[in-house]
């Protein structure tokens, strides 16, 4: 006669199994839309701090301009699950106090290279979070969240808001001018001559030099742009009075100062201080002439570089098709 086979061994509850394909978009909010790759192009501005002989470097100098023509890739992965955040009671023995949170999210991987050469630029890895408003500590609306790392030494977390548009975005000029920090006269020609008559990489004309965003302008000229997901983030603080048609509409949304920081290892403190980002990405649906949609994810980026008593704006643009 056979043994009795042995019970299988229950498995270990999963108190934490994810969330149903079905339920992400609700739960990721305003980054829906994300998840997936999205490859394209566009343009990088940096001022670098120049001592180095070696080429391409030619000092000592006190900068130069670095002018790139990119291909981007940027990836995006659900977390899979909600992330707990504990609230905390108001105090010692009350009953009263701030409940949970759940906050959901995607990873993202950013690549990018020189559109001509194919060198690598950037790599940076990060998250982007979606967090339900708050009532008690902080009084907050919903906010998003990017946390990145690069690997000069640097990583950021930058906070902000997010609001549709039943239409194309507005897309506001960006300047790449050098200005003294702190405050004073307008610096003379030997810091903007470099911006005034680069050598430029090929698909950029010089007016792209002084404002960047003509490119993402160029890129979606004569598109039917039917819905555009606008996120804002700053590293400072964030207060936009949305429009009309969008939603919410004509809400102010206000993220108070500090909305988010930069920490970079002391060589880069000492040599190029990386002290604020501020982006916009505007995830837009694009209706064909046959009634088909694409998405596009277009972003401005601005980050200021203090050496030498200026502020360098280093500034990065691309447009990029979910695949």
């Amino acid at each position: 006669m056979a043994a009795n086979p042995t019970p299988p061994v229950p498995p270990t509850p999963n108190t934490r199994p994810g969330l149903a394909t079905s339920a992400l978009p609700d739960a990721l909010g305003p980054l829906a839309d994300l998840p997936g790759t999205w490859v394209g192009s566009g343009f990088n501005l940096i001022s670098l701090p120049d001592f180095s002989s070696v080429p391409p470097s030619t000092g000592p100098a006190d900068f130069r301009l670095k002018l790139n023509a990119t291909l981007e890739t940027l990836q995006f992965t659900p977390i899979g699950g909600s992330v707990p955040n504990r609230g905390v009671v108001s105090a010692p023995g009350s009953s009263t106090g701030q409940p949970d949170i759940a906050i959901n999210g995607v990873s993202y991987l950013q690549r990018v290279s020189d559109a001509v050469t194919k060198e690598a630029l950037h790599i940076e890895p990060g998250f982007w979070l979606s967090v339900p408003a708050t009532t008690v500590a902080p009084v907050a609306p919903a906010t998003v969240v990017r946390l990145g790392s690069i690997p000069h030494g640097d990583s950021l977390m930058a906070q902000g808001a997010a609001f549709v548009l039943p239409s194309g975005p507005v897309i506001a000029a960006t300047s790449s001018t050098p200005v003294l920090n702190p405050p004073g006269p307008a610096l003379g020609l030997p810091y903007l001559l470099p911006f005034q008559n680069p050598p430029l990489p090929p698909g950029i004309p010089l007016p792209f030099v002084q404002n960047s965003n003509l490119l993402l302008q160029q890129a979606i000229l004569g598109q039917n742009i039917i819905n555009t997901v606008v996120l804002i983030i700053s590293t400072t603080s964030v207060s936009v009075t949305t429009p009309a048609d969008a939603t919410p509409s004509g809400a102010t949304i206000t993220i108070p100062a500090p909305s988010g920081n930069i920490g970079n290892i002391p060589f880069v403190v000492n040599n190029a201080n990386a002290t604020t980002l501020d982006a916009i990405f505007w995830i837009e649906t694009v209706q064909n002439p046959d009634g088909s949609t694409f998405l596009h994810l277009q972003y401005t980026q601005k980050v200021l570089l203090h050496f030498l008593g200026i502020d360098w704006p280093h500034i990065s643009v691309a447009t990029l098709t979910k695949q």
